[in-house]
């Protein structure tokens, strides 16, 4: 499991945690969410998503 962090406002995705107040249930995999999917602070798009070290 791996997370993600928005490029533009630092607003990260844990996948094992996954969002539960988003409706995101864990283990859900960032390649596994919609293709609209969003950031929830900011808007930002998946390609606006980099994967965390």
């Amino acid at each position: 499991m791996a997370k993600y962090v928005c490029e533009l406002c630092g607003w990260e995705y844990d996948e094992e945690l996954g969002a539960p107040e988003y409706d995101i249930e864990a283990g859900t995999r960032f390649e596994d969410l919609p293709d609209d999917f969003v950031c929830p602070l900011c808007g930002a798009g998946k390609e606006d998503f980099s994967k965390a070290d």
